[in-house]
């Protein structure tokens, strides 16, 4: 009886996976995707976790998948849709005031103007240099690293090319990239404007995943990679999926599958193999073995070559440096089934129960930077934040269909929820934690307690769990910028294959990092094509 042997192997049906399954499969190659859970697409998940509620209980919105991957693999095909949200953001203060950011310009401009006429002057010219850094930024997403540090002459080359990508800057451009990459979203911010309520507002997305606070260095990168997409075409919107996040993941497998791909679910891989040298398949969990000529794991680099490889496999400087490799998580997920909508003190409602403008945007609750740098402050010394950022999001507005009639979807994401406690563990802290989340946003919205049905909470270690990321790293490490492009997940190792010939690194741990975006799984099916 002959034995199947398959041109690639992934392990892991994460987003990033099913990406590079589907270009290689559309390349003829014969390629298995091992996912361990029973639903394929990671942290992009739609699951029914109380009856008649399907939430996407990780990743919840969507904006950096790019564009090139959407059109190739013919999404939208395949059930992909994307609501953006109108209005963007929605913040209320503690002293009653509010804050909307809108798809137009114009009304966005009119909110800005009731906390400063300088600040809404500033805010065009702050949106078209933001846009212009994006744009060299993204322009190296879908593109390999360079090999870091250069030997050969062709790999000098490469820098050159580098170097083309950014000539048409002006002065401004080329520091203002050097300061985003450098800057704490703070300092970047308070070059521009004078509010601490617009600042704070904008600063919220340099601190969402983040090791950081919004005055540590280098969170203004983190706030850029957060402008790096868009939906239906128009930049920095970003919006909910029609039938929540799995059917990202979903169309991304109905995609590879149409190109003759196999993924299966349920499979726990145990080890991958490796002989004379060279990767050759993979264990199961159950003892069986999967040869293959090429493995591409979609695992986090410690997931990978700490846990699923034998360390005489790998060299002592590598091994050393993915042990180094930060990879802790600061961010919790809550879950909430409503059974109605929470009234905002800053903003009531006209007709109670009834969706408002407010409801359908990210509602942020974080008054001022000292606030979220205080529950940075908490997380940096071991302790849940007893006053952290929270974002939330009810995607029912949007779709109806994901609740019961009359029901609603809120997920909380937040920071800082730091992966080691100093104290406790976060079997005991977890549901106390969340008690202490409802707490903070009855201070705003005094109904919230009372319209709560269900409540998940997913601590980092509840994400290690269940996704399987170590350190519940929803970047599947950290983004800074040592551990960036040709830093990322090592030096010498960017360029997503490892040191093991036929072994790939095809997931958020590989450049260009985190974000449900498709990027390393596009650039890891071009490297394992070109080799």
């Amino acid at each position: 009886m002959s034995r199947t042997v398959y041109d690639v192997v992934i392990v892991g049906g994460g987003h990033n996976g099913l990406v590079t399954a589907a270009y290689l499969s559309k390349a003829k190659r014969r390629v298995l995707v091992l996912e361990r859970r029973e639903v394929v697409g990671g942290c992009a998940v739609t699951e029914e976790i109380w009856p008649g509620y399907r939430v996407s209980t990780g990743a919840y919105l969507n904006s950096l998948l790019q564009q090139r991957i959407i059109e190739d693999l013919e999404l939208p095909r395949y059930g992909y849709h994307v609501d953006p949200k109108d209005p963007s953001f929605f913040s209320p203060y503690p002293d009653g005031r509010h804050l909307f950011f809108w798809q137009s310009r114009e009304k966005t401009l009119a909110e800005i103007a009731k906390f400063s006429k300088k600040d809404a002057e500033a805010f065009p010219r702050f949106e078209d240099h933001l846009e212009k850094l994006a744009i060299v930024a993204e322009s190296l997403l879908l593109e390999t690293p360079p090999e870091f540090p250069p030997r050969r002459l062709g790999e000098y080359a490469d820098y050159l090319k580098l170097l083309g990508k950014v000539k048409g800057l002006g002065r401004a451009e080329l520091t203002g990239l050097v300061k985003v990459f450098t800057q704490s979203a703070s300092d970047f911010l308070d070059e521009w404007f004078e509010s601490p309520e617009i600042k704070v507002t904008l600063a919220t997305d340099g601190v969402i995943g983040a090791n950081g606070g919004p005055r540590s260095p280098g969170t203004a990168y983190i706030l850029l990679h957060h402008c790096m997409g868009g939906v239906g075409g128009h930049r920095g919107l970003w919006g909910f999926v029609r039938g929540g996040m799995g059917k990202v993941a979903d169309a991304m497998a109905a995609s590879a599958k149409a190109a003759g791909a196999e993924i299966r679910t349920g499979v726990d891989v145990a080890k991958i193999l490796v002989r004379n040298g060279r990767a050759a398949g993979v264990v199961l969990a159950n003892g069986d073995e999967i040869e293959a000529k090429i493995v591409a794991s979609n695992c986090d680099p410690k997931r990978t070559f700490l846990q699923m490889m034998d360390p005489a496999d790998l060299p002592a400087d590598f091994l050393t440096g993915i042990r180094q490799f930060r990879s802790e998580g600061t961010s919790c997920k809550i879950n909430l089934a409503l059974n109605g909508l929470p009234e905002f003190k800053a903003y009531p409602s006209t007709k109670p129960g009834e969706p408002m403008p407010h409801h359908g945007a990210t509602m942020h609750i974080c008054p001022n930077m000292d606030y979220v740098e205080k529950a940075w402050d908490d997380a940096k010394y071991g302790r849940p934040s007893q006053s952290p950022l929270l974002e939330m999001t009810i995607p029912t507005i949007y779709d109806p269909s994901l609740a019961p009639k009359g029901k609603h979807i809120m997920g909380i994401f937040l920071q800082y929820a730091p992966y080691t406690l100093r104290e406790g563990n976060w079997d005991d802290l977890r549901e106390p934690f969340g008690d202490r989340v409802l707490d903070i946003i009855e201070e705003y919205c005094p109904n919230i307690k009372s319209i709560v049905e269900h409540r998940q909470v997913l601590t980092p270690l509840d994400l290690e769990r269940r996704f399987g990321i170590t350190g519940g790293n929803i970047f599947h490490g950290e983004m800074s910028v040592d551990q960036m492009f040709m830093m990322r997940p090592m030096a010498g190792s960017a360029r997503y294959a490892m040191p093991v010939p036929g072994l790939y690194l095809c997931g958020s741990g590989a450049h260009p990092g985190g974000g449900v975006m498709g990027a390393p799984g596009y650039n890891a099916a071009k490297a394992i094509l070109k080799a």
